[in-house]
C-alpha cells in the first residue's frame, strides 16, 4: 500500500467524525487532492472504505466501512481460486507422476483447502459479531 493510500485509510479509521470530504483529508493530512483522489481509488474496491451520501452537501463524503475487514479478507477468494485455477492447469500441462506435477497438487490442495475454509471461518467471525455488538 502507498503511504498516502495508508495514511487515508488510517485517517478514516481514527476520524472521530462520521465521514470526510476530500477536502478534509487533504487539510488533516496535508497532501494533494491528487493523492487523496488515488488513495480513495484504492480504498473503495478493496471495501475499507466507502463513498456516502451527505444531505446538504454537494461533495462526496467517505467513511471506514462497517465490516471492513470481513470485506477485505472475503476478496481473497478470489485469488485462492485464481492459484487453484493455475495449479490445475499446470497439472493439466504435466506429466502426472513427476516432481512438478506433485508441487502442483500440493498447490491446488492447499488453495483449496484455504477455499474451503476462510468463507465459513468469515461467516463465523460475522455471526458472534453481530451476536455481540448489535
Amino acid at each position: 500500500m502507498q503511504r498516502s493510500t495508508a495514511r487515508v485509510m488510517t485517517a478514516l479509521l481514527y476520524t472521530e467524525q462520521d465521514t470526510m470530504t476530500a477536502a478534509d483529508l487533504c487539510e488533516e493530512l496535508s497532501i494533494s487532492s491528487g493523492a487523496v483522489s488515488t488513495a480513495i481509488k484504492h480504498l473503495i474496491p478493496v471495501g475499507l472504505i466507502e463513498r456516502v451520501p451527505a444531505p446538504g452537501s454537494r461533495r462526496d463524503h467517505y467513511r471506514f466501512r462497517r465490516g471492513a475487514w470481513a470485506a477485505l479478507m472475503s476478496q481473497q477468494n478470489t485469488m485462492l481460486a485464481t492459484m487453484r485455477t493455475a495449479a490445475q492447469e499446470g497439472i493439466d500441462a504435466t506429466s502426472e507422476d513427476t516432481v512438478t506435477a506433485h508441487r502442483l497438487y500440493e498447490m491446488q490442495d492447499f488453495y483449496a483447502y484455504m477455499t474451503n475454509e476462510l468463507v465459513p471461518l468469515i461467516d463465523r467471525w460475522r455471526e458472534q459479531y453481530a451476536a455481540e455488538h448489535d
